[in-house]
């Protein structure tokens, strides 16, 4: 009987359907795994190779889980609202909606050719009104609380409004935008209006003034990664920095418990200090300086003890201090450069090292020296840090050494003996010099006194300040979900929660109106039913995706976002697989969105994710064929060096093993219908690179032309088969084949001439032996996700039963409970060939006996004098007594000892054995 794998295939993914295989339900009486994907946003080019990678991982890993006895939660949905839909119904007039509905459709057919165990019954889609229902939710509870810093978590904000109106802000640690003083009187004496806009400085979900990536030709506001050189991604417009009115979420609030969580999971350490950075807890002071013209401003510093080295400051360009610090004879030049940095990301000006700025005309006081110190500004200043302004020491900054050599500003040095001459002095050690009362401490001194200091004369405080900023939470686009907001009197309020969810209403176009308002600008009556007009931006594409996992839990239910049941069964993620380029994005927000329900009560645990793995990612291997300049011939590669040639890409799916299909080629572009070959032994050899998956190098592998052509099973296999899970590798079909031959030779361990050949005879010593190897093997691999030696030992194991005419069914059914997290189709018929009713998915996990895996003999290599000349076999009880003996009574022997009498024998137990003559 062949190894049918389309027909195997094919039937054993209707009965899972059928069966109902894969859907899961709360069970009290089995342990819960929870292992999740980062879902995919359903783009219209649909799967490549590539995007499989984490789902064949975190399905293997949930397979095995469901064989060791736990009741595995596996579901899969779709990241759906995106610039991309939202494009291309500008362009074509089509709806977003059905776009993406296409483009999942198209994502569901490939995912299911792969055979994965995912609950389809919990499926979520971010644009489906009864999922976003419950992320407007989020934000209505986000709008009516605010952070206590002393509690430590989220309150109710008429819990606050009752406070004030009873103390003011007396004896308050609030997480806010701008601190603010006022007593019960004072509060009570205010406006509803002049109330709602002191409010909106404590909320979570707050209107805020912020810098933002604003391009006008989408008429948005872009994220960090949505921007590269100035430019969006999509599209590449111009883009800008501009100060705007923007919903945020006060996620700074959380910093520190958002770094106090890391100590709690199971992430990597790379991962890890990657959020300790972009958090970027600092401690230090603020310090209060005045300019000449009389403008106070504030600075955060680390080191307060450098304070005798400022010889100059710098603001950042967007800081409304440049307006009031700036000259009349300087309002030109500055004007003209923050112009130029408003092209420019945050994310640029941190990488690029240049120098450039503009002087403002207007100097500061130096608060201990009362000397005159320039105010510069400069784009190396980024506003969202501290307060904008930074006091620049040259001596012991590198980027101020910099600004201060370009521009020739005076460079004090602080430290005795330090060489400043060709770089600053960059080092938190040593002893202090020229810094009036620090002179003679050490670094580590000097910092506590300084800020003693500056708090005992009134020029400062102490301060912790993080690098985290809050969350810009609108967009100026049509497809996202809409804000349960409307404005009265122009302050917002949110809708009742029975009113939800505010669907996306209909629009005649998917652009800014003629006078600039977002798209929902263009829907008619888009207000609330007492006449009030209703927010008109959206939420930003991680509005959907920050909660998704808890809705996973209970995704039907119309009270909640997520039962207590269900929830409290659940609980986290205990696995979660994904990219790397989501660790300072979606983790952050998820990580905070879930401490604020954890705060609410609706979430039981406070981290959402126990353990995270990062897979890499799967290069392009491109293809090139190589034409003769001003010809239409091509010459192979080893032949290319003889002409002068063009290399130029080619559809790595007419190439095989590196050799071009030439049919297929002179049909692939009319351009090459003529084309004429230079082949070498009777064969086009096309060169390769390892370049990134791109339509654009025509290395694009569709899955589905694998899975047609050798199977699910074997894409899944060889897939892992490439490296190491978490390292980013090229995709190469040159050794698939031998991992679909593997299939067939386990396939041909049950099957002799088309029929069934299982024996029910007791297995050989060196049957189980091979097994309980692999076994072992297996289970450790997946435990470690070190799938690709996992594929190698399967390989090994088969090779050894082939070897050995094992057809005993008391090892082939475990062989096959073994492969079935990897290569799920063929072990389902296997399973069934050997007469088991039940799913392969409700066997159980075999175990390894380490008495199996003992060796009868061991191969000892005898040496002379740390010279190897042969080998000899020993039983594996055989004592070093008798090793000896033998080694040096054997015939081969003689030849090396030459009647000499040996001064020792050094035996190496089960490895060597060593005559010292």
């Amino acid at each position: 009987m062949d190894y049918n794998f389309r027909e195997i295939e094919k039937r054993w993914q209707k009965y899972w359907v059928e069966n109902g295989t894969y859907k899961v339900t709360e069970d009290s009486s089995k342990p819960k795994f929870y292992v999740l994907d980062m879902f995919p946003y359903p783009s219209g080019a649909g799967l490549h190779v590539g995007h499989p990678l984490g789902y064949i991982a975190s399905d293997i890993y949930s397979r095995y889980k469901r064989l060791q006895g736990f009741n595995v939660l596996h579901p899969m949905g779709y990241d759906a609202y995106g610039l991309p839909a939202e494009q291309y119904a500008i362009q074509t007039g089509q709806h977003p909606a059905v776009t993406t509905e296409n483009n999942i459709n198209r994502y569901r057919e490939q995912l299911d050719k792969i055979g994965f165990s995912y609950d389809w019954s919990r499926e979520v889609r971010t644009c489906d009104p009864d999922y976003y229902k419950w992320t407007q939710w989020a934000f209505i509870k986000m709008f009516h609380s605010y952070y206590c810093n002393q509690a430590k978590q989220a309150r109710p904000i008429a819990e606050l409004i009752e406070v004030f109106s009873k103390q003011g802000t007396a004896g308050l640690d609030l997480a806010c935008t701008e601190p603010m003083e006022f007593t019960a009187e004072e509060w009570n004496s205010k406006s509803d209006k002049e109330q709602q806009e002191i409010l909106m400085n404590y909320r979570i979900a707050y209107l805020g003034d912020t810098m933002v990536n604003w391009s006008p030709d989408l008429g948005t506001v872009l994220a960090n990664d949505e921007v590269s050189e100035g430019l969006s991604i999509r599209g590449g417009f111009p883009v800008e920095q501009r100060r705007m009115r923007q919903w945020c979420l006060r996620v700074s609030a959380y910093a520190e418990r958002l770094l106090e969580g890391l100590d709690k999971i199971d992430w990597t350490d790379s991962l890890k200090e990657t959020q300790r950075n972009w958090i970027g807890r600092s401690e230090g002071a603020v310090m209060h300086f005045t300019s000449s013209n009389g403008v106070t401003f504030d600075i955060f510093t680390t080191r307060a003890d450098t304070i005798f080295g400022v010889t100059f400051m710098v603001l950042a360009p967007e800081s409304e201090l440049v307006d009031q610090l700036t000259t009349e004879e300087q309002k030109s030049a500055v004007k003209q450069y923050v112009e130029n940095t408003k092209k420019k990301t945050e994310r640029e000006r941190i990488a690029d090292r240049s120098v450039s700025g503009v002087f403002s005309g207007t100097y500061a006081i130096h608060p201990f020296t009362g000397q005159k110190i320039p105010i510069w500004i400069s784009d190396y200043v980024l506003a969202g840090y501290g307060t904008g302004a930074i006091m620049a020491v040259p001596a012991h900054d590198s980027r101020d050494y910099a600004f201060a050599k370009h521009f020739n500003l005076p460079i004090i040095p602080l430290i005795e003996g330090c060489d400043i001459s060709e770089e600053s002095f960059d080092a938190k050690e040593g002893i202090m010099m020229n810094s009036g009362f620090l002179n003679g401490l050490t670094v580590a001194q000097a910092i506590p006194a300084a800020i003693d200091e500056v708090e005992k004369r009134g020029l400062g405080y102490r301060k912790i300040n993080y690098r985290l900023r809050d969350a810009i939470f609108s967009r100026q686009r049509y497809w996202g979900e809409p804000f349960p907001v409307y404005y009265k009197d122009g302050m917002p309020y949110t809708l009742d929660e029975s009113e939800l969810p505010l669907e996306l209403p209909e629009v005649d176009k998917y652009l800014p109106t003629e006078t600039g308002e977002p798209p929902l600008g263009r829907a008619k009556e888009w207000t609330t039913k007492e006449g009030y007009p209703l927010e008109l931006n959206t939420m930003p594409g991680f509005a959907g995706s920050s909660a998704y996992y808890l809705r996973y839990m209970d995704p039907h239910n119309n009270e909640a976002l997520v039962s207590e049941k269900a929830n409290s069964y659940w609980r986290d993620v205990d696995l979660y697989i994904g990219g790397t380029e989501h660790a300072t994005g979606h983790l952050v927000y998820s990580r905070f969105w879930n401490k604020f329900l954890f705060d609410l009560g609706v979430s039981c645990e406070e981290e959402p994710f126990k353990k995270l793995v990062n897979q890499g990612m799967i290069q392009g291997r491109s293809n090139f064929v190589y034409r003769i300049k001003g010809t239409n011939t091509f010459v192979s590669h080893n032949l290319k060096d003889e002409y002068d040639v063009t290399p130029i890409h080619v559809d790595v799916n007419i190439v095989h093993n590196d050799v071009l299909d030439i049919d297929a080629f002179r049909e692939w572009s009319p351009e090459y219908k003529t084309a004429e070959f230079i082949l070498e032994k009777g064969k086009y050899i096309c060169g390769w690179a390892i370049e990134k998956m791109s339509k654009s190098m025509y290395n694009v592998v569709n899955p589905d032309d694998i899975v047609e052509k050798y199977g699910a099973d074997t894409l899944r296999l060889y897939e892992m088969f490439l490296g190491p899970l978490e390292q980013s590798k090229p995709w190469d079909t040159n050794g698939i084949d031998g991992v679909h031959r593997f299939l067939r030779k386990v396939w041909n361990l049950f099957y002799k001439e088309d029929e069934l050949n299982v024996s029910d005879d007791e297995p050989t010593k060196d049957e189980l032996k091979a097994l309980h190897k692999l076994i072992k093997k297996v289970s450790y691999d997946i435990e470690h996700f070190s799938y690709n030696t996992s594929v190698s030992a399967f390989m090994i194991c088969a090779n050894d039963l082939t070897s050995l005419k094992c057809n005993k069914r008391a090892i082939l059914s475990q062989l096959v409970i073994c492969l079935a997290p990897f290569a799920p189709h063929i072990s389902e018929e296997l399973w069934h060939a050997l007469g088991n009713e039940s799913s392969v998915c409700d066997a159980q996990w075999p175990e390894w006996n380490e008495e199996y895996l003992k060796e009868d003999v061991f191969s000892y290599a005898i040496s002379f004098n740390g010279k190897s000349r042969f080998v000899l076999e020993f039983p594996a009880e055989a004592t070093n007594k008798e090793i000896e003996a033998a080694v040096l009574s054997h015939q081969n022997s003689q030849k090396w000892i030459d009647g000499k009498t040996p001064k020792k024998v050094i035996i190496v137990p089960k490895k060597i054995v060593n005559v010292v003559l």
